[in-house]
């Protein structure tokens, strides 16, 4: 099956809106909240003008990862911005984000993670301090409800998704799930196993994420857990090696369940039981059925690998004007294990619906693909007897 590429070049598409709209506003925060001088804020101003009006042109700087990007964007350079995928274009337009603010340059903000205020912020805000609150109640649910509340903690935590709010009202209340259920989620493990977790979000997602990691450790369905992240700040929220220690001494510092969890977690990685990695493919502009072989093979070792949040999902499936009720089995069949998405919809590609679901949420008048009102749980790869 074959469908056309999701690009920006379309005058009010999603992806078009993306980079006329949320970037520019993304922008005026980055420059509000740090002091960069001329030199960046004219990086910055060009760089909007050419990817909502230019060409692509290559990078400049040597950052180490200069090569593999060489690579990834040879058969670009030259076309303008309108003519790429939008996958291709947001990757590269972060990439260039980094270099414009001298992340990888000899200065003062070298190594900088120029999103670390506005992720800091949501993880010190009242509705995260709320949710890690409201972890209190586990110890009193039933191992049935607990495993049902982790998950769909896990799921809806994506919505905490910095670069969703920059352009739209994500505190609604949610609709709740287009396709599948916890209770798929936990079918999928069996006997204890290397549980891959392919985190998206810092801050609520991230510490959402980690509950469910304790949850996967402390009932014996993973013997250890392997936590990927992005080796560079990306996409405004994504999670990187930093942003699992801030979240985790946030957590340490809670009193409550939360704080529980916490020091769990950190014993476990100091055990062994988890591992964190940051592969570069993480931060490639390409769908993971593109991913080179170190990184096939070490999914290819884990009992189950669970994707995290929407970019994962559009990376996963294929950025691509689907059929909804494409399989999601076959959508993944190139992924050599086990897998479960969990995720908020937050663009435009989806695959695995009913067609029933499809015709309902069609009728309706909000555009449920992108508002992130609703979300899914799917899952692909041999089931266990449930436990």
């Amino acid at each position: 099956m074959d469908a056309s590429v999701i690009g920006i070049g379309e005058v009010g598409s999603f992806g078009w809106r993306v980079f006329h709209e949320r970037h520019p506003v993304m922008i005026e925060r980055l420059l509000s909240a740090h002091p960069f001088g001329p030199d960046v804020r004219e990086a910055l101003s060009a760089l909007l003008r050419q990817s909502t009006g230019g060409v692509v042109e290559p990078l400049e700087d040597d950052a180490p990862d200069h090569g593999v990007w060489a690579g990834w964007i040879a058969d670009q350079v030259g076309r303008p911005w309108a003519e790429t995928s939008f996958l291709w274009a947001e990757s590269y337009f972060f990439r260039k984000l980094l270099a414009a603010t001298g992340f990888f340059a000899p200065g003062p903000w070298r190594g900088v993670d120029p999103f670390a205020p506005m992720k800091r912020a949501e993880l010190h805000n009242a509705a995260t301090d709320e949710t890690l609150k409201a972890l209190d109640e586990l110890p009193h649910l039933s191992a049935a409800d607990r495993d049902a509340a982790v998950v769909q903690a896990a799921v809806w935590g994506n919505q905490a998704d910095l670069a969703f709010q920059l352009s739209t009202d994500a505190s609604g209340a949610t609709s709740g799930l287009v396709a599948g259920s916890p209770e798929e989620f936990w079918s999928l493990f069996g006997e204890p196993g290397a549980v891959h977790l392919v985190a998206d979000n810092s801050a609520g997602e991230l510490a959402a994420d980690l509950v469910l990691v304790d949850r996967l450790l402390t009932t014996g369905r993973a013997d250890h857990v392997v936590l990927h992240v992005k080796p560079n700040p990306y996409y405004v929220s994504d999670a990187t090696p930093s942003d699992v220690l801030e979240v985790l001494n946030h957590l340490t510092g809670t009193s409550g369940e939360a704080g529980d969890i916490g020091r769990r977690v950190q014993e476990s990685l100091r055990a062994g039981e988890i591992a964190v990695r940051s592969h570069p493919f993480f931060c490639a502009p390409g769908d993971f059925s593109e991913m080179p072989d170190d990184l096939r093979a070490d999914f290819a070792s884990a009992a189950v690998t669970i994707f995290k949040g929407d970019l994962n999902y559009r990376r996963l499936v294929g950025d691509r004007h689907w059929p909804a009720t494409r399989p999601f089995d076959e959508a993944v069949s190139y992924f050599p294990g086990p897998l479960a998405a969990l995720r908020v919809l937050k663009s435009e590609v989806v695959v695995g619906l009913s067609a029933g679901t499809v015709s309902s949420l069609d009728e309706g008048e909000e555009p449920w693909r992108t508002k992130g009102s609703h979300a899914l749980i799917q899952t692909s790869g041999q089931r266990s007897s449930p436990r």
